[in-house]
């Protein structure tokens, strides 16, 4: 029998589960696959280091027997909101650009061989400082600014107009 062919067979049936909400436990993540087949292992991922230790780490990966029940499971389960966020789910197999530890490693990868990060990335941040600045530049000039007001003088001696009026 051939290796690579039982470990292809693994990783068809191996699924990526992300987006978790940080409340979502082990014990939920295997009821609400277990609909779609039999479940063979289960890793949910935890911080184990630094500030965040012992937090889980908001993804998971699922197991199933058969390939087909994975496929069944991401189809049904990919996109469903739990606690308000769209779950990701996808055959581990899969590369996928929602996965945010694919960014993460493309950067840490460009970091080890000298690179720098990507320009769209610098690109796209300068872009988002930009329209925040000419915002803030637009209220501005409409009045709007974002400081109070500072008080005049006779405000704070109650000696203006309005300090006469009785109540």
């Amino acid at each position: 029998m051939d290796v690579k062919g039982l470990e292809g067979d693994k990783l068809e049936s191996r699924l990526y589960v992300g987006n978790l909400d940080f409340r979502i436990s082990e014990s939920d993540v295997i009821k609400m696959f277990s609909p779609f087949g039999k479940i063979t292992a289960e890793d949910f991922l935890w911080h184990t280091r630094g500030p965040k230790r012992g937090e889980p780490r908001g993804y998971a990966f699922v197991q199933y027997t058969a390939k087909e029940e994975a496929q069944l499971a991401k189809e049904k389960m990919n996109g469903k909101l739990v606690c308000g966020r769209p779950m990701v789910v996808h055959l581990a197999s899969e590369k996928s650009s929602l996965d945010s530890g694919d960014s993460h490693r493309t950067l840490k990868n460009k970091k080890a061989t000298g690179g720098s990060a990507s320009r769209s990335a610098e690109t796209d941040r300068a872009a988002k400082i930009a329209a925040i600045k000419n915002k803030l530049k637009s209220l501005e000039e409409d009045g709007c600014s974002t400081k109070r007001p500072r008080l005049a003088p006779n405000d704070l001696t109650g000696t203006n107009e309005h300090s006469h009026k009785k109540l």
